[in-house]
């Protein structure tokens, strides 16, 4: 697996900060709703996960044409923004797949080395 490009380790970064900001927004939510105790959590985890959320969708789109993604995993990163802390599925599966190196990394990782073909 190629190494991680400085826009893979962003995207990475956002991908946390924002699956954190939608886990204080739950449970400001919990709070509010359920416990009915404060709302407190709401107040700033909304403002925090709503720039998170921005942040995500900007950094996303930058990276997926930067790193040449191609839709359809554009699509796929963009959406995991929606359902709580999928941008942490969503990283996962870009970082083992090596969509998160540069294209000439991933090139270079796919193709067999030399040294290792048997010779004849």
């Amino acid at each position: 697996m190629p190494p991680m490009s400085r826009l893979g380790r962003l995207f990475a970064v956002v991908a946390w900060i924002e699956a954190f900001t939608w886990a204080g927004l739950l449970v400001g939510m919990f709070l509010k709703y359920v416990t009915e105790t404060t709302e407190a959590g709401v107040w700033l985890f909304g403002r925090l996960h709503g720039g998170a959320f921005v942040l995500f969708v900007v950094v996303t789109l930058v990276v997926g044409i930067r790193l040449r993604w191609g839709w359809f995993r554009t699509l796929v990163a963009l959406a995991s923004s929606v359902p709580p802390l999928t941008t942490l599925l969503a990283e996962w599966w870009l970082r083992r797949t090596g969509h998160l190196a540069d294209p000439a990394d991933r090139a270079a990782a796919a193709e067999p080395a030399a040294e290792l073909q048997p010779t004849r």
